[in-house]
């Protein structure tokens, strides 16, 4: 009896997927170059999904520039046959639109699930000269506005957080902004830039190239334990990134629901908390049922660091 309720289950189980699963191959749009956290954590989706749903396959497909805008400019001229789907990010989809150099509006973006964070990071080169954060801080006082800081995008978060940086501790440096981490990668690598102001996951994927010097975490990260929370360091500073994925806007209510539980999926297997854990990114499952009042509380958020910036009065 054990035997056949077991059997019974995984069963169950394999026909609820299959009812997740799209009967045709994904095209997973992806807003900034390879390379960077959005491409290694669609990567890892990828490898999950083929799993999952054996009969299909999730190509991944780039479109980059202006912070993510070219991408999120044209993402509801996508088909919306259920089967498109869009990296996106916050806040960048809701800071961007405040200067009002980008063609859409946040209203434009249709999120259908949130699946990771990752905390802000201030980072250098392992042979920098600044070994710890007050070394950092100390050169910046020093030489106002001569250390130079990558990140990704205008109007982005480590846009948002480098400004964030600046007025907290005083200081004043350069924020030089890329199209994505991976070029700001070797930005960093190549000695262009003193560092950048980028994500925990960018940190702990260069780890033995590159140093955190200060991580906008409640405690220390796990991988990074040598590194202080900007909360060790005076500052209340708990931010970063929300990485997912949406759909155009004209996308069918159940194709959307169908995307967000097959996300829901795959946040829930173990090799994509294995893989997660692994690079740096903290999980977090906001699908279609949650995503008005998280959409919600995020803009509140984020209107008003569009403000510090002199983004919105």
């Amino acid at each position: 009896m054990k035997r056949l309720l077991a059997v019974a289950c995984v069963a169950l189980t394999q026909t609820a997927l299959a009812q997740t699963c799209p009967e045709k191959n994904i095209l997973y749009w992806q807003a900034f170059p390879p390379g960077g956290e959005s491409d290694i954590s669609a990567h890892h989706q990828q490898l999950v999904l083929r799993k999952k749903c054996p009969g299909i396959e999730t190509i991944i497909q780039y479109k980059p520039g202006v912070g993510g805008a070219v991408m999120w400019n044209q993402m509801n001229m996508l088909p919306a046959d259920g089967l498109n789907v869009v990296g996106i990010i916050l806040p960048h989809i809701v800071l961007a639109p405040f200067e009002g150099q980008v063609q859409y509006k946040t209203e434009d973006i249709t999120p259908t699930y949130w699946f990771h964070y990752t905390p802000d990071a201030l980072v250098v080169l392992e042979s920098s000269p600044f070994k710890t954060f007050q070394d950092f801080v100390k050169a910046a006082k020093a030489d106002p506005g001569k250390i130079t800081l990558g990140g990704s995008g205008i109007n982005s978060a480590n846009h948002a957080a480098h400004e964030r940086l600046d007025a907290d501790f005083g200081i004043k440096t350069l924020y030089v902004p890329y199209k994505g981490t991976g070029d700001m990668t070797i930005a960093v690598a190549g000695g262009h830039i003193n560092g950048a102001m980028g994500y925990s996951a960018f940190a702990i994927n260069n780890k033995g190239k590159m140093r955190a010097l200060a991580v906008a975490m409640e405690k220390r990260h796990p991988l990074l334990p040598d590194t202080p929370t900007f909360k060790e360091l005076g500052v209340d500073w708990v931010d970063g990134a929300f990485r997912g994925i949406g759909m155009p806007k004209s996308t069918p209510p159940a194709l959307r629901k169908r995307m967000s539980d097959l996300w829901a999926a795959l946040n829930d297997d173990p090799e994509m908390k294995e893989l997660a854990a692994r690079n740096g990114f903290e999980l977090v499952n906001v699908g279609v049922d949650q995503m008005d009042d998280f959409m919600a509380e995020r803009i509140k958020v984020y209107t008003a660091v569009a403000k510090r910036m002199g983004l919105a009065k």
